[in-house]
């Protein structure tokens, strides 16, 4: 099936191609004709990238005879994967407004994770963010300058309500507080924009009962729910345990859940090969394909939020800067979830 379904994409680029070629070969002066945007199969109405990092390997491997390869990593290139929005205050709004353009003129629905807070990941791997609470209140109403009108989904900062809990931001913890409220009210206001702010996953804070009373005072009324386990490897089954735990607490509050490397579930321990076992474990498998129909109750869907095959941080000597693009790391997925 999937290199059937990797024919099938490679084929609709090179006929696009081909097209294009055909188009200017007769007439040496003649303006040339612009293809059509590409639009791939979805199966949940979100933007398929034909340009992601994934579908550009698969092109690349398929040019070079790996066919083999090329079918194995079409599995990633034909699913949805979020644009993490990190562009400064000033360039935000069209990275935005640009990936939305694209998804529309294919007539699919971004998705998207707003990924800027002051303090961004408390200095670790994944660290940076907006300079102050004034540059972040700016910063995200571009992003929602950018989505006015539009359908959308917007994840909303991974990880910093449960470093509100852990105690990493300190005497900020306020102040993210009514950071992220306002961040959720403002996206909200924009159109027709479903907001999950995220609460972290089962092995971060354990207690669902502190990460309901931090969703709570971060705004969380205000959302349409909350995702779990992005960019991690918890178990679809914890996860549900987990998030229905802390519905309970919020009468009922639906989730989504990041199910793109859970496959094989997490690493036992804390550190592996003197790196952090949440930082790009080996032997994690592709977990549940996205879809909008999860058949469990309050859980709107399963969805790869982390963007497949990229890194999560220079954790260990030689690995990648976090978001970088690896095609060992994207295969190892592929291999290990067949």
């Amino acid at each position: 099936m999937f290199t059937s379904l990797a024919g099938a994409i490679v084929g609709v680029v090179v006929a696009l191609v081909l097209f294009t070629a055909c188009g200017n070969a007769s007439g040496g002066n003649a303006p040339a004709t612009q293809a059509p945007p590409v639009a791939l199969p979805s199966p949940t109405g979100y933007y398929v990238d034909p340009d992601s990092p994934a579908a550009q390997q698969q092109r690349e491997w398929q040019a070079a005879g790996r066919t083999e390869d090329a079918a194995a990593i079409g599995r990633i290139a034909s699913q949805p994967v979020p644009l993490w929005l990190t562009a400064d205050t000033a360039s935000v709004a069209a990275q935005a407004g640009g990936y939305a353009d694209r998804a529309a003129a294919v007539g699919q629905k971004p998705l998207f994770v707003a990924y800027h807070i002051p303090n961004r990941d408390c200095g670790s791997f994944s660290s940076g963010g907006a300079a102050d609470a004034a540059d972040y209140a700016a910063w995200i109403r571009q992003v929602a300058s950018a989505l006015k009108g539009r359908e959308a989904t917007v994840v909303l900062e991974p990880d910093a309500v449960p470093h509100e809990v852990s105690g990493c931001v300190g005497d900020a913890a306020s102040q993210r507080k009514t950071m992220l409220s306002d961040a959720i009210s403002v996206l909200k206001a924009a159109g027709p924009v479903t907001v999950y702010l995220d609460a972290g996953n089962p092995g971060f804070v354990k207690d669902p009962a502190a990460i309901a009373d931090a969703l709570a005072a971060s705004g969380i009324a205000q959302a349409d729910g909350f995702s779990l386990n992005v960019a991690n490897f918890w178990t679809t089954a914890d996860n549900l345990t987990y998030g229905r735990a802390i519905s309970d607490r919020l009468s009922g509050k639906h989730f989504i859940i990041d199910t793109s490397r859970n496959g094989n579930g997490p690493v036992a321990g804390d550190t592996i090969d003197g790196g952090p076992t949440f930082c790009n474990p080996p032997g994690r498998a592709l977990g549940q394909e996205p879809t909008l129909s999860s058949g469990e109750d309050r859980v709107d869907a399963y969805l790869w939020v982390k963007r497949v095959g990229e890194s999560d941080g220079a954790c260990r000597p030689g690995e990648l800067a976090a978001g970088t693009w690896s095609p060992t790391s994207a295969i190892e997925l592929v291999d290990n979830g067949r």
